[in-house]
């Protein structure tokens, strides 16, 4: 739909109109000036008259008319209002939730982080229409309609894509294109750089990264430690040597440039602006997200020209097997079907630096929260990893050996997912179950809910249990439904969950291997979701040397 706004400055207006009539004013007598004041006048007051038409279809019309279809097949949510839908509802919950801390360390933490839905599921129901300002949003979170639209078997529930401040963050990289051709070829070079053998070339590198780390701890034995701020620093050197070829401090301005946007781009989650506010006016966080989004991708930039430039200089005899060479091969591809841009290649890092550094910091502290409190779980961990690699270095043919460490990751996201959940939109007007879903509705898949249903999983399903993974992720729950999704599901699961996977692994096994550790007194339990699940304030953890 064109932008309505732009109808006030006659920027659809033709030039080819306006010069004739310009001249004609000029150059035609009094009487004849004055019939061109009086239809120029008609045609200004008919271009307003109908932007605001538009302007009304859209932010009120026609979310009435969606509203209203929705009811009348039984799926009912909190009432549009004008311009800003549901969002105000959605902020003051967020904001109570967020300054109450959790009085015990439950991990029923749907209610905490998610609020909005968990309301709006026990007074609508399972399935419920909700509102981003005048954006129809169809929550869901009945399994076989999860599966249908995340299947997605005819294409019809693409990606939604990213505007605004995520698409600053995030660009139009892997995880937000859509679909189709695009998507298809960066897939492809994704799976190529973290298939199994260049997972395996990169464990060495995790393990100098975890070394690193350790030996800052020794100092600290006994004391307290923030594990989730050094964590933040582990993953993020493991993301610079393994993908990118750097370390943490060569990386470190990027890393900080995307905190930076991730922080503004999580505050402003539910802001609401006029369609084309923007363009005429930016707020401080726009203007300071701008800025941030230039300064990373110069830098991004300045290292695939380094690494190109070693290539000419003949010092390497290729641009490299790691996640950017792989990028910098298809951006000099001479086959146009593998080719990519240079805005591509920036979008693919960005993604790869803020989705594989933050999903792996938010498995890692959960993790070490979980067995900070279950003991007997930390010491089965334990023995498993000590009978499996002894005290020596874990190494990549053996982390599969380790099956309860795995069955406890997968608890972890189960009880912690890293992120909240799933959009995708309605392509064209198509049927859902038993649901007729209108065009470019928005369809939200909410993690939290799906991983925290007693009718799913059972009455225990707020407990730590990874005994209910022991065979395996498909008989988990008590229907073997398809709603244990932290990295995704169907064609469009995560490419670097085994990535993700690999660095817990060797992470978590060197700490069992050397401590004890148990919760600090100090520590508040408060998950918060700043783009992915979180503790608010940090995670304190006393490690103790193996005798």
């Amino acid at each position: 739909m064109p932008n309505p706004i732009k109808h006030f400055y006659f920027i659809r207006i033709p030039f080819i109109v306006i010069f004739p009539v310009a001249i004609s004013f000029l150059l035609c007598s009094p009487e004849r000036a004055m019939q061109l004041v009086i239809f120029l006048s008609s045609l200004f007051l008919f271009l307003v008259l109908w932007s605001l038409a538009k302007l009304l279809h859209k932010l009120w019309w026609n979310p009435l008319r969606i509203q209203r279809m929705m009811a009348q097949q039984g799926i009912t949510g909190p009432p549009y209002r004008f311009l800003h839908g549901s969002t105000k509802e959605t902020i003051k919950m967020h904001m109570e939730a967020r300054n109450t801390p959790m009085s015990n360390l439950s991990h029923d933490i749907f209610p905490k982080i998610q609020p909005q839905i968990n309301k709006w599921i026990g007074t609508y129901g399972r399935n419920y229409l909700s509102w981003l300002g005048p954006q129809a949003q169809l929550v869901i979170t009945e399994p076989e309609l999860v599966k249908e639209v995340l299947l997605n078997r005819d294409k019809t529930y693409p990606k939604t894509g990213n505007r605004g401040f995520p698409k600053k963050l995030l660009g139009d990289g892997l995880a937000s294109t859509p679909g189709g051709e695009k998507w298809a070829k960066k897939r492809k070079l994704a799976n190529r750089a973290f298939h199994g053998e260049s997972l395996k070339n990169m464990a060495p590198a995790m393990v100098d990264s975890v070394h690193t780390m350790l030996e800052k701890w020794k100092n600290q034995e006994g004391k307290e430690i923030e594990v989730f701020r050094d964590f933040k620093v582990l993953t993020s050197e493991v993301i610079s040597r393994t993908a990118f070829g750097s370390s943490y401090i060569e990386g470190r301005n990027i890393f900080q440039m995307l905190t930076g946007l991730a922080l503004l781009t999580s505050r402003n989650a539910f802001t609401i602006r006029l369609p084309g506010l923007s363009k005429l006016w930016k707020t401080v966080d726009e203007v300071e997200a701008e800025k941030l989004e230039k300064g990373i991708c110069d830098s991004i930039v300045q290292m695939i020209k380094r690494r190109e430039k070693k290539v000419m200089a003949g010092e390497v005899d290729g641009f490299g097997n790691d996640f950017l060479g792989q990028l910098v091969k298809a951006l000099h591809d001479a086959d146009k079907s593998k080719k990519i841009t240079i805005d591509n290649l920036v979008d693919e890092c960005k993604t790869f630096y803020v989705a594989g550094h933050e999903t792996a910091n938010s498995l890692m502290t959960w993790m070490l929260f979980l067995l900070a409190i279950y003991p007997e779980w930390q010491e089965e961990a334990r023995m498993e990893v000590l009978n499996v690699f002894g005290n020596k270095d874990p190494i990549f043919d053996g982390l599969g050996k380790l099956k309860k460490i795995s069955m406890i990751i997968n608890e972890t996201l189960r009880l912690y997912p890293p992120v909240n959940g799933l959009n995708r939109k309605v392509g064209k007007k198509q049927r859902l179950g038993r649901l007729a879903l209108p065009a470019d509705t928005q369809i939200f898949v909410p993690i939290p809910k799906l991983h925290s249903d007693p009718e799913i999983w059972g009455e225990d399903v707020h407990q730590f249990k990874p005994e209910r993974f022991s065979e395996g992720v498909a008989k988990a729950t008590n229907n073997n439904a398809v709603v244990f999704i932290p990295f995704g599901f169907g064609p469009r699961s995560c490419v670097g969950m085994s990535f993700v996977m690999t660095e817990a692994k060797v992470a978590l096994s060197m700490i069992l291997q050397r401590y004890t550790f148990e919760l600090s007194p100090a520590y508040i339990h408060c998950p918060v979701h700043i783009i992915i699940n979180q503790p608010q304030h940090g995670l304190q953890i006393r490690f103790h040397p193996l005798q």
